[in-house]
């Protein structure tokens, strides 16, 4: 059994060169694989189910024929895509996941999660996280017309880094006794994550005696981030961006 597992693709058209090594990589690797989890930020930003553009169309295509072939595909949203809903589901054929998740990997529980719940020390970020997640406020946005929700996105992108250039690197990074405590909640002893953009395996100290394990998945900005999962062993590797797409 093999399964792999990304995130922060931040999927852009002015980053093209991530696109067609995600399409790539949807057409060749992840079709050897029993499952694909994404884990988060898989867009830049998604403005709405409803928008339709090269980009979102041929990222559709792309997991459709994914699913079509047989090769099931899950998806937990992150901070920059949490309005992808239904229609985008029934689109694609991927499966949206909660917040937390728990499964089962070769008779091992793992949790798997984006990663940006577990920053509790960025308490403007989670306030703004728990105001854009009510549903009426997200309803109430994509009925805005589409040019005006993607002048609100290119705005909170840019607050977003500003932001973010003035916030340490330990408030930014997970706040350890909140992983601990969801992994105790959910019984599992590992956990895999994105949102930091900081690919690393930590030993997680869940009991006095007992350790687990914090996978963290890379970002695609420089190069493609995978973990793969087989037969209860794990490799964070990384995939070079296509020759012809790479100096674009």
């Amino acid at each position: 059994m093999t399964t792999l597992f990304i995130s922060d693709l931040h999927l852009d058209e002015r980053r093209p060169q991530i696109t067609e090594l995600f399409l790539h990589f949807l057409a060749t690797e992840a079709r050897e694989a029993d499952a694909l989890y994404i884990l988060g930020d898989l867009f830049e930003f998604w403005s709405g189910d409803d928008i339709r553009n090269t980009l979102n169309n041929s990222v559709k295509n792309g997991l459709k024929a994914l699913t079509d072939s047989g090769i099931k595909c899950f998806l937990v949203k992150g901070n920059r895509d949490f309005l992808i809903s239904k229609r985008f589901a029934k689109e694609t054929g991927v499966t949206i996941l909660g917040d937390y998740t728990a499964i089962d990997l070769d008779g091992q529980q793992v949790l798997i999660a984006h990663g940006d719940t577990f920053c509790t020390l960025d308490e403007k970020y989670q306030a703004f996280r728990t105001a854009v997640n009510i549903p009426w406020r997200q309803t109430l946005f994509t009925c805005l017309p589409i040019f005006i929700r993607e002048a609100i996105a290119d705005k909170i992108r840019g607050k977003s880094q500003q932001g973010n250039q003035q916030k340490s690197m330990t408030i930014m990074d997970v706040t350890e006794s909140e992983v601990v405590s969801k992994m105790q909640e959910y019984h599992c002893d590992i956990l895999i994550h994105g949102h930091t953009h900081k690919p690393n395996i930590h030993d997680v100290q869940l009991t006095a005696d007992k350790l687990g394990k914090r996978i963290v998945l890379g970002d695609w900005f420089d190069q493609g981030s995978v973990l793969i999962w087989r037969d209860g062993q794990y490799d964070l590797q990384q995939r070079a961006f296509l020759k012809n797409t790479a100096k674009k």
